[in-house]
């Protein structure tokens, strides 16, 4: 087996002494592979396999590894991004979209900006604050921010160059994800398909910004002037989808042959979820594969244009987005050298396909799952009617829930093993039908089920039970048996993006607060680190002087973090946020600070004396406005404020104070008013009043 062809290249081989020159260009990206001093760009490469030759540190010695410095982050949200390292230099991206400069051998700071994103932002993100990165061309950095702008700053200082509004900031849509560089253009896409947006990704112009082209994922209201691909993606839709934006938002992965001058880009859910709202059919059930969901879609970079789609999850219902890490490598299948693209999208399925023409190869589970059978030769799911809820107008347990069995969290590969490393998980979730249901514009997670249908009853021990089942796992999965050759069981879910090295080595942060080292091969752990805190970010390594760091960025936080009871997964510690990027070499014996006491405010709410229809309008209400950032059935997090513990609770005008008037709108908590009217607020009160009752009686403290 072997690598991406087009990385080696003899004749620049001096890339490997880390020398830039006067900036990041084409030649330096093309053969980002041969520099093991650098990391410049997210993936490592264009291929993006997070695959690093380095092998100073390996599995004989990676037993000496220890702390060499950190530095703490100044945002105690979700740390997702994934660090630059240019000519000794480390960049970063925090939470709020913050960049940070270091000194990459000695962690001396060097400069930081802070865009000033809105607090009140944060209503429009699904999935916390955070941000994955940054690309370099010539001597600028570039990131997207959570409000929807493109910047570019100077490397050297942090000054801004220039700056770029890309979405219309009075919609939901927002920036999480890394840009990507080809030959001077920008690509970035949003996030927002839970908030009724439509999805795109467009070019800019990296030396002022200027947009040079936007292709959209979904149709809008046809039209004659549509192009081709729309035209032919408006026959796979039905009712007026338009109104409610459709979805499809490009929200994270991308990767990028330069042979075949593709670029490919990963496709997120509907909106809403619920296809029979989405796209009703005659019979309002839903119809339609929904062109281009779900889907990997290659074009060209310079233009834009159209070239081939594969939908992973046709008339996608269940947020099974395809915007998950996709990965391309050159390898041997059926006696024949293939050019193959891999994902493990949200559905569960592995998928290897031809990526100069989008032919599907193979499919198989990764995880158990239950909304499909298989997938059939022409790579389309065999489905499992039940699953349908949509169709059926029942609710249905379905696995994998809208997490998936993979979600952003980047795999790694490694070409001398031929083995793909995914940070899976397994989480069913129920999916029920929401009669009646019609879109919020103002507030509130528009999707078409009910999302407290699967809310657990107040019993402790059966809550523990079913979160036993939540599984973590990391896969060491072969792309062409199809099959994993080992795999670890992580204590939760929600564990950390990968790196490969050629020291044969595997690194992953977890839920556990730790950060780990295994045998690439074997699975074995070889070296752990006590974080503090959970690592979800990849690490990265660069080597400066001879010698080899491997960093991450660490902090608690994402979707999962913010929407579960973490502490009763597998009687696992609830995990706190202490947001730190950690750096390690041979040798070194840093040691962080001692961790800070976990201090939970008591539950002590007043009596709950409310009626039973009023707490009962308060459970619907805080499933459809609520549950996205406090959790499903009010059970709080160690990231925002566990609202059974909230001091408002005790008064009847301070809950209506935040909730209505948004006096915390700087914070995030923005003004529901238009959305909930005084009663429903306050009904949603006495329904969060009931639960911190249960819990307490439960013996929660």
């Amino acid at each position: 087996m072997k690598n991406v062809g087009w990385l080696v290249a003899a004749s620049l081989a001096l890339a490997s002494c880390g020398e830039m020159g006067s900036g990041i260009g084409s030649d330096d990206l093309l053969n980002a592979g041969d520099d093991t001093s650098n990391w410049i760009t997210h993936g490592r490469t264009y291929s993006e396999q997070r695959y690093s030759p380095l092998d100073l540190i390996n599995e004989d010695n990676v037993s000496e590894l220890g702390l060499a410095w950190y530095a703490d982050m100044d945002t105690a949200r979700g740390q997702e991004a994934t660090p630059l390292v240019i000519d000794g230099k480390l960049y970063l991206t925090t939470a709020w979209s913050k960049v940070k400069a270091f000194d990459a051998a000695t962690g001396a700071p060097l400069w930081e900006f802070d865009p000033e994103v809105p607090g009140e932002t944060a209503v429009k993100a699904c999935c916390d604050v955070v941000n994955r990165g940054l690309a370099a061309w010539g001597d600028k950095l570039y990131f997207g921010t959570l409000d929807g702008r493109l910047i570019a700053l100077d490397r050297e200082t942090g000054k801004v160059a220039w700056e770029k509004v890309t979405v219309d900031q009075s919609q939901s849509y927002t920036i999480t994800g890394a840009p990507r560089i080809i030959d001077g253009k920008v690509l970035i896409g949003n996030g927002g398909a839970e908030f009724g947006v439509r999805g795109y990704i467009a070019a800019y112009d990296a030396k002022n910004g200027e947009e040079l082209w936007r292709f959209y994922t979904v149709p809008d209201e046809p039209s004659e002037d549509d192009p081709e691909y729309l035209k032919a993606a408006a026959e796979t839709w039905s009712g007026e989808w338009w109104e409610m934006g459709g979805g499809g938002t490009v929200w994270d992965s991308m990767a990028y042959d330069p042979d075949l001058n593709l670029l490919y880009i990963g496709v997120g859910n509907g909106s809403p979820w619920n296809r029979a709202y989405r796209s009703p059919g005659e019979d309002g059930t839903g119809d339609g594969d929904n062109l281009y969901l779900s889907s990997i879609v290659a074009i060209r970079p310079d233009t834009g244009e159209y070239v081939w789609h594969y939908q992973t999850t046709p008339g996608e219902t269940w947020d099974y987005t395809a915007t998950q890490h996709i990965m391309l490598a050159d390898m041997e299948i059926d006696g024949a050298e293939r050019q193959v693209l891999m994902q493990a999208p949200k559905n569960g399925f592995f998928y290897v396909l031809d990526r100069a023409t989008g032919e599907f190869i193979s499919a198989e589970p990764y995880i158990p799952q239950s909304w499909a059978l298989g997938i059939d030769e022409n790579g389309r799911p065999i489905e499992n009617p039940e699953a349908r809820t949509e169709k059926t107008g029942q609710p249905a347990m379905v696995m994998p829930g809208p997490l998936g069995g993979h979600n952003w969290h980047p795999m790694a590969y490694n070409p001398d093993e031929n083995l793909v490393y995914i940070p899976a998980f397994e989480a069913a979730a129920i999916y029920a039908p929401e009669e009646g249901w019609k879109p919020d514009p103002n507030r509130g997670f528009n999707v078409g089920y009910n999302l407290g249908a699967g809310d657990l009853p107040p019993d402790l021990e059966i809550r523990k039970q079913v979160y036993g089942t939540v599984r973590g796992k990391l896969l060491a999965w072969d792309p062409v048996a199809q099959e994993a050759r080992w795999e670890i069981e992580h204590p939760g879910p929600w564990n950390g993006g990968l790196l490969a090295t050629g020291g044969g080595l595997v690194f992953q942060g977890n839920s556990s607060s730790e950060f780990n080292a295994y045998n690439a091969s074997s699975g074995e752990k070889l070296w752990s680190f006590p974080a503090q805190t959970g690592v979800v970010a990849p690490p990265v390594t660069y080597s400066i002087n001879g010698e080899q760091y491997v960093a991450v960025l660490a902090g608690w936080g994402g979707a999962y973090a913010i929407t579960a009871d973490g502490g009763l997964v597998k009687d696992a510690k609830p995990v706190q946020n202490i947001s730190r990027l950690l750096v390690f070499k041979l040798g070194a014996d840093g040691e962080l600070p001692p961790i800070p006491e976990l201090a939970a405010l008591p539950l002590d709410p007043p009596p709950s004396r409310a009626s039973a229809d009023t707490i009962a309008l308060g459970a619907q209400k805080y499933a459809r406005y609520c549950a996205v950032c406090h959790a499903p059935a009010a059970v709080g997090s160690t990231v925002l404020p566990d609202l059974r513990r909230s001091g408002t609770l005790q008064n009847r005008d301070s809950w209506q104070a935040v909730v209505h008037d948004g006096i915390l709108s700087a914070n995030g908590m923005v003004s529901f008013e238009g959305s909930l009217s005084r009663e429903e607020i306050d009904a949603i009160r006495e329904y969060v009043i009931k639960r911190a009752n249960e819990d307490r009686d439960a013996g929660i403290s």
